[in-house]
C-alpha cells in the first residue's frame, strides 16, 4: 500500500483532492443516513483514462491511486471507508468523480460486486 503525502508537492491539485475527499465522505453518510448499510458486497473506485495528465502526475508524485491495468489511472475506494457495502462505495465514487469533473479532470467512477 502506498503512503499518501500530500505535502510532497506544492499544487492546486491538493485542493482539488480534499474537495473531492470530502465530497465522497459527505456522499457516503448521507447514504448511511438515508439507506443504513445494504449488505450487498463490493467495491467503486474512480478511473482517470489519460494517464498522463498533470492530475494524474501529481497523483503518482503524493502517492494517490495506481496505474490501471489497461491504461491511465485509478483511485480505489476514494472515501477511504472500511464497509463492504457496495452501495455506500458507488455512492462516494460517484460524487469523487463529480468534483474531478467539474475542474475539467475527465474521469468516471465503475463498480463491481464482490
Amino acid at each position: 500500500m502506498r503512503t499518501i503525502n500530500l505535502d510532497a508537492v506544492q499544487s492546486p491539485f491538493r485542493a482539488i483532492y480534499e474537495e473531492a475527499i470530502a465530497s465522497a465522505k459527505k456522499a457516503e453518510q448521507d447514504f448511511i443516513d438515508k439507506h443504513g448499510e445494504p449488505l450487498y458486497c463490493g467495491f467503486a473506485w474512480v478511473d482517470i483514462p489519460d494517464g498522463r495528465s498533470p492530475f494524474v502526475s501529481w497523483c503518482k508524485k503524493v502517492g494517490v491511486g495506481n496505474k490501471h491495468w489497461k491504461k491511465g489511472w485509478s483511485i480505489w475506494n476514494p472515501a477511504d471507508n472500511n464497509t463492504q457495502s457496495m452501495d455506500i462505495k458507488e455512492a462516494g465514487a460517484e460524487a469523487f468523480a463529480e468534483v474531478l469533473n467539474k475542474y475539467n479532470i475527465n474521469c468516471y467512477w465503475a463498480s463491481r460486486a464482490d
